[in-house]
């Protein structure tokens, strides 16, 4: 089958690289992303390209960023086998030792591994090649997780739920907005055997939650700055007293903004992880 390749560049990136994705994914014919530093590489058969359409997303968003985008059809190939052997596995290593196998299905399995998780990551984001998806499975074989109730927001693909669910945690309970991750979700949460309760929407499912329905030990969010900020309430709100809230999704340059934040919320940071000028900030609840 023939594609048709689209790059963008976006200035300033997020959000408006993930609403671009779920304008041409989710809303529109496009079946794969690749994030680049600048922008996004987005590919749709050929047949299927409409430039018109393309034109009317970019517009959309063209309030919230400068949006620049060139196209080329690409050789016609077995796209499918091509991706494949770019996709490569990835063994996260945590500062206590512990690893964590990321794969693919047509991947091998890693009998040395402490933990290995199965992922068909299909458009959603996790699948531990991005530095803040590595750091938080880093921090999860890390932190002490059996008997815990936990809670994945923006969950993508579910790998940190399917890790937290494969380490003890007694409920795990995972969230999405984008309605193709929440498919993937729950086909990745049956493949790896994962007791995952899977829910589509966002923050606003933690503002209308009922007390009868539970609070967290541990709340997980790798998305971005700016929902982190804006949602930071929600997820405090659904914290247990002494809790802990584990974030990424943003820059070493976010981070004081993130933690002048948490810390009205009462949250106090207790560690930190950086990668590729990426980070993942640990904070804990008041007793």
């Amino acid at each position: 089958m023939k594609y048709t390749e689209v790059s963008f560049t976006i200035s300033p990136l997020e959000p408006c690289r993930d609403l671009l994705v779920d304008a041409l994914g989710n809303e529109g014919p496009y079946d794969s992303f690749v994030e680049t530093p600048d922008g996004l590489q987005a590919y749709i058969p050929t047949v299927q390209f409409d430039p018109q359409w393309l034109s009317l997303q970019v517009e959309n968003l063209q309030t919230m960023a400068k949006i620049d985008y060139s196209h080329r059809d690409m050789p016609d190939k077995n796209w499918n086998e091509e991706w494949e052997k770019q996709h490569q596995p990835v063994l996260v290593t945590a500062e206590d030792g512990k690893t964590v196998w990321v794969r693919a299905p047509f991947h091998p399995h890693q009998p040395e591994a402490d933990f290995e998780i199965e992922i068909e990551p299909k458009m959603s984001f996790g699948t531990a090649h991005h530095a803040t998806t590595y750091m938080m499975l880093s921090f999860l074989a890390e932190l002490p997780l059996q008997g815990k109730r936990v809670l994945d927001m923006g969950c993508g693909t579910a790998v940190l739920a399917i890790l937290a669910s494969t380490r003890g945690a007694s409920h795990v309970e995972a969230i999405d907005i984008d309605e193709w991750a929440y498919r993937n979700a729950l086909e990745n949460a049956q493949r790896n055997h994962a007791d995952i309760t899977i829910h589509i929407g966002d923050a606003d499912l933690l503002r209308h939650r009922q007390a009868s329905e539970g609070k967290f030990d541990i709340v997980i969010a790798n998305i971005n700055r700016n929902i982190l900020l804006n949602d930071m309430d929600a997820y405090v709100s659904v914290l247990s007293s002494g809790g802990q809230l584990l974030l990424s999704g943003f820059y070493e340059s976010d981070i004081p903004a993130l933690q002048q934040h948490a810390q009205s919320l009462c949250l106090a940071l207790t560690r930190q992880k950086n990668r590729q000028g990426w980070s993942a900030l640990l904070f804990s609840s008041a007793q």
